[in-house]
């Protein structure tokens, strides 16, 4: 069976824009939320028959035309030998970077994401394609310094970035060679595209990412690209250097919501595909309101065929998911005049 989400990234024209959300398996969803009074998100994270059916729930519940792999970026620092909490609060590490660049990586930490994946293949829809991903190289890098959940800032991280340039380099190299490890894996597996996720792109001035951080991501999504599946990238912030991303980086781009789909996609290399970028906050509407959004953007979507509906950033936890499921059924019954 074919797919309209995969078939866009491949190249072919279809009626409407494929669409999913970032952050769509959880958070806003009552039958996700169900099982997390019974279950921590460690748990879920972790067993293949709960990871497959909290990947899966979006799909019926939002009617979204992808799967993404219920997972987490920081298994990678995890498997580094950093060791990881999921708190209330948030994440922590309780043994946070502070001058380390030696790790010593057990790649068997990833043996659950690969069951996970095997199971979701087992219980999904052969129409629903699904998503693989991990972190980029910064944001990543960034997480490895907290060691307290509830400090949110990247204070620390950021002053190691600027006063210890070669050693964060080298920190970075290794999470990019782990990282090459665990896509090509999670590809062996089963997922069909791949979305690297570098949601503190802009948190270091566009020229620095450039120069140091780029070519790590590019590896990565390259790493994803050379075993035969499209890949996203998620440059968060990116702003004006979307203009230096084309082809050989990754097929297509996730935009943020603080730039417009028109300016990126005069930014954008031509041959690279557009994803995004629905501020969440537009959630908070009424349903005129959103199908007034929602009509802005035919225009968009009616000249570029190259385009897959996503959000500038993940679902907020107190957002309606009937809203979501709205804005899914006007996507499909809209005309896009293509």
């Amino acid at each position: 069976m074919s797919s309209i989400f995969l078939d866009t990234l491949k190249g072919k024209s279809s009626s409407r824009p494929p669409v999913w959300f970032m952050r769509q398996a959880g958070r806003i969803l009552p039958s996700y939320r169900s099982l997390k009074e019974r279950y921590t998100f460690d748990q879920l994270m972790r067993d293949k028959t709960l990871a497959s059916e909290v990947t899966l729930l979006p799909i019926n519940d939002l009617g979204v035309d992808a799967a993404i792999l219920f997972s987490d970026i920081l298994i990678v620092p995890e498997s580094m030998g950093l060791k990881l909490e999921f708190t209330k609060f948030g994440p922590k590490f309780h043994n946070p970077i502070k001058d380390t660049t030696d790790f010593e990586i057990n790649f068997s930490n990833f043996d659950h994401v690969y069951n996970n994946i095997n199971e979701v293949k087992k219980n999904k829809s052969k129409d629903i394609p699904l998503i693989g991903f991990c972190g980029g190289p910064l944001t990543t890098f960034l997480f490895m310094f907290r060691g307290n959940e509830k400090n949110k800032s990247f204070e620390s991280a950021l002053n190691f970035f600027k006063t210890e340039k070669k050693k964060s380099i080298k920190i970075m190299e290794a999470l990019t060679e782990t990282s090459i490890e665990y896509v090509r894996n999670q590809v062996k597996s089963g997922i069909e595209c791949f979305q690297l996720f570098e949601t503190y792109c802009g948190i270091i001035p566009e020229e620095e990412y450039r120069k140091f951080v780029l070519p790590l991501s590019t590896k990565i999504l390259n790493a994803a690209r050379d075993e035969g599946i499209p890949t996203i990238f998620f440059p968060k912030n990116f702003n004006e250097g979307l203009k230096y991303i084309n082809k050989e980086i990754c097929d297509y781009v996730s935009i943020d919501y603080d730039i417009s789909l028109d300016y990126s996609r005069k930014l954008l290399d031509s041959s690279v595909g557009i994803q995004g970028n629905m501020d969440p906050s537009i959630f908070y509407s009424d349903i005129k309101e959103i199908n007034k959004y929602m009509e802005g953007l035919i225009d968009f979507g009616s000249k570029n065929k190259d385009w897959v509906f996503n959000l500038g950033h993940g679902f907020r936890p107190d957002i309606d998911y009937l809203k979501a499921r709205h804005v899914v059924s006007w996507i499909k019954e809209a005309n896009w005049k293509r």
